[in-house]
């Protein structure tokens, strides 16, 4: 489903709508003016994601003005009241683009599967909590799983568990849980190690600054591309400093598309436009002096000019020793026909 129509790009929203729903629609229109093939949210009711005393990250800490405040009080000032994702999705369908939200408990996985979004994406974060996989796999739809943070073990025992309970169309995001990633913790060759490891399409959930790390990762064959844009990365909240902006959002889709026709089949053959061009950068065999009809052609009355139209220079040692048919006045490019 989703390599049919090439590299499939997520622009992830998260919660950099800051709780706000007009906010949340600029962002899906930023989305859609990008290209992008989806517009991911993220779905969670605080108080069941998070205890009362739960720290926020450091990311969280150093991005956000509310210094004092937990990671629940955190959660909810940024959550969406959930009537309104659905006004959201009615919104994104008539943009023309993929709603997508990444529940975080049991009541969001219900409520996303009553709105029937197409796919499920499950954060890194929750790759380790098996009840809830099973739970979300159960619901019999297209999954894509975040690995950040995760070994390989942990990935397989994620894997066997959604697959036990009934996950059938899987796809794998290789992912490095910080904001921003440092490049030197991407680590993009890993994409290769779960491709053999599970045979599994796999992709790249980007959080390194700018957009050429997104754009190496599809021409290492990353066949999902997700990654955090806000509408002014000077918002205060926990994830705008590593999102991108909307002209950069266009611009990375715009890139990663490129890629894609540039990836090609891997046939070595020359391309439909090198056809001219070899007529005129390659070689022929060229008449050194006036050579007259009747004889012997020796090498020192051949050269090797361009261009490429008359027979090849590779064939000098085919041609020495032949005969000229006719007079070949000096510079002239020797085709067979005159020897």
């Amino acid at each position: 489903m989703l390599t049919e129509k090439g590299v499939f790009i997520i622009a992830e929203a998260g919660v950099n709508h800051n709780g706000c729903i007009d906010t949340a629609k600029r962002l899906v229109d930023a989305a859609v003016k990008s290209g992008a093939d989806a517009v991911k949210f993220q779905t969670f009711v605080p108080e069941q994601v998070v205890a009362k005393g739960a720290e926020r990250a450091p990311y969280q800490q150093a991005n956000i003005q509310y210094n004092a405040e937990s990671q629940l009080e955190m959660l909810r000032r940024l959550m969406l009241p959930v009537e309104e994702f659905g006004e959201i999705m009615a919104y994104c369908d008539r943009m023309g683009i993929m709603f997508l939200s990444t529940p975080f408990d049991f009541y969001s996985v219900d409520l996303l599967d009553r709105m029937d979004v197409p796919i499920f994406k499950i954060a890194s974060g929750e790759l380790t909590n098996l009840p809830f996989l099973k739970y979300v796999a159960a619901k019999d739809r297209p999954l894509i799983l975040s690995t950040g943070m995760a070994t390989l073990g942990e990935v397989e025992e994620a894997l066997q568990t959604l697959q036990d309970a009934g996950a059938q169309e899987l796809t794998l995001l290789h992912c490095t849980s910080n904001y921003p990633a440092p490049f030197e913790e991407v680590n993009l060759k890993a994409m290769f190690t779960l491709r053999q490891a599970f045979g599994l399409p796999v992709g790249y959930s980007d959080h390194t600054p700018g957009t050429e790390v997104a754009v190496a990762a599809v021409a290492l064959g990353a066949c999902v591309i997700e990654k955090h844009f806000t509408l002014d990365r000077n918002m205060d909240g926990p994830d705008h400093k590593a999102s991108l902006e909307p002209g950069e959002l266009t611009a990375m889709v715009k890139a990663i598309r490129n890629v894609e026709k540039a990836i090609g089949d891997g046939f070595k053959r020359p391309g439909p436009g090198e056809k001219e061009i070899m007529r005129v950068a390659r070689r022929s065999l060229v008449a050194a002096v006036d050579i007259a009809a009747g004889e012997i052609i020796t090498p020192e009355k051949l050269a090797v000019k361009r261009p490429g139209t008359g027979i090849p220079s590779k064939m000098w040692d085919v041609v020495v020793g032949r005969l000229a048919k006719t007079d070949i006045p000096a510079d002239t490019v020797i085709t067979w026909k005159m020897i």
